[in-house]
């Protein structure tokens, strides 16, 4: 495989609810990241950041424009690249350990982080055998509850683990869009086979159930409908016996 241009390595999509969509398509879908960049009146709010293999703030300037709070929906490695990026930082209480002091194995990106994730290898100096998430201490820990105020827009953290133990979505009631990070999305979920992981990703997909959802923004694969949403917990929640 041939580099990729540095210029070349992000793509950005503006959509119509006020949120910019950046991703690395020259990632394999199954392991591509969505970052949701969030407008707001005050400031702005960018969900995950990425593999972090180019930096974000460099090439795609739209990041740059105004006070933005970098949120962690997690902290496995294609979701916090280029969190240290930011000046304002936030992660769950039970991950601020990891996006503190991140390693190839807390961020899994021992376990996935091979050549065979990309369609194109990103530019050099890259290599994938010493790749490494940087170290981003959160300036702000969230908890369940919690707000993230835009000036106009405000989302709720809501804390879903299952996929990972500190996992959030954000959820603005004002409009019924959801934010929703690798807990669901409309492609292939990773599921842990602790019966106590399971247990609590049962518990964190019945919760989003119960939301009068209208569009979903998830970690992976592309947004989808309220009605989407219900069908794809609802079957997933029958295929697991709930």
């Amino acid at each position: 495989m041939k580099p990729v241009k540095p210029q070349d390595w992000y793509r950005v999509r503006k959509l119509t609810d006020g949120v910019t969509w950046i991703d690395e398509p020259h990632i394999k879908e199954f392991f591509r990241c969505n970052v949701w960049h969030v407008r707001g009146r005050d400031k702005d709010m960018l969900v995950d950041s990425g593999m972090g293999v180019l930096s974000l703030r460099e090439w795609v300037p739209l990041v740059t424009e105004r006070p933005l709070d970098a949120v962690a929906s997690h902290t496995h490695f294609d979701h916090i690249g280029t969190h240290h990026e930011f000046p304002c930082r936030l992660c769950h209480a039970a991950e601020a350990d990891i996006l503190a002091a991140p390693t190839r194995a807390n961020t899994w990106a021992e376990d996935y982080v091979t050549d065979d994730i990309f369609t194109a290898l990103p530019p050099a100096p890259y290599q994938s055998s010493t790749y490494t998430v940087k170290a981003a201490p959160a300036t702000r820990i969230l908890e369940d509850g919690d707000h993230i105020d835009l000036g106009d827009r405000i989302f709720e953290v809501i804390h879903t683990p299952g996929h990972s133990p500190g996992g959030i979505a954000l959820w603005e009631k004002a409009t019924g869009l959801l934010i929703s990070g690798d807990i669901v999305y409309d492609g292939p979920l990773i599921e842990s086979d602790n019966p106590a992981e399971m247990e609590q990703y049962v518990a964190s997909m019945e919760r989003l159930l119960t939301l009068p959802v209208r569009t979903v923004h998830g970690g992976h694969f592309k947004s989808y409908s309220g009605e989407r949403h219900k069908e794809i917990i609802t079957n997933w929640l029958r295929s697991k016996g709930v």
